[in-house]
């Protein structure tokens, strides 16, 4: 039996700690600091000194759940890799393989309908912009080829 620790300890294993969940002058300090630099942090030095007692009790009852969480999922694909049960796994593997096709199948028709929806505002985009300039040339009293015509003629001007 250990005999440097106390049993009436609040806090086991740390009771010669600095920091400890305890109303010591240094927890004290750190909460009025951080109450003062940003009040979440005061906040939160406070919680550890009223309930810090309980943390390891708290990680050690998350690390258990957790474990136990992660022992039933593998790899990221559902419950358990095998039931024990060889029909069912071999029937279960092959509705995942049918369902991983299927969206396969899926992806891909989604990414032919988003390249038709580009085509069809790229199309919508070209008829405004024809109707703009053709409306454009009307007011101004241009015709279809004086725009090339003129742009061709600047070209050949040196600049001086």
């Amino acid at each position: 039996m250990n005999t440097s620790q106390s049993s009436s300890a609040p806090y086991r294993g740390h009771h010669n700690a600095w920091i400890r969940p305890a109303w010591t002058p240094i927890t004290i300090a750190m909460m009025i600091v951080g109450f003062m630099i940003f009040w979440p942090l005061g906040l939160a030095m406070l919680a550890y000194i009223l309930w810090g007692d309980r943390l390891e009790e708290f990680k050690s009852g998350v690390n258990r759940t957790t474990d136990g969480f992660a022992r039933n999922w593998s790899c990221g694909r559902g419950p358990r890799s095998s039931t024990g049960n060889v029909a069912f796994d071999d029937w279960r593997n092959a509705e995942i393989e049918r369902l991983r096709e299927e969206r396969r199948k899926l992806e891909e028709m989604r990414a032919e309908f988003e390249a038709h929806l580009r085509e069809l505002r790229r199309a919508k985009d070209q008829d405004e912009f024809d109707a703009f300039m053709s409306a454009y040339k009307r007011k101004t009293g241009k015709k279809e080829g004086d725009g090339k015509a003129s742009k061709s003629r600047r070209k050949s001007v040196p600049d001086s």
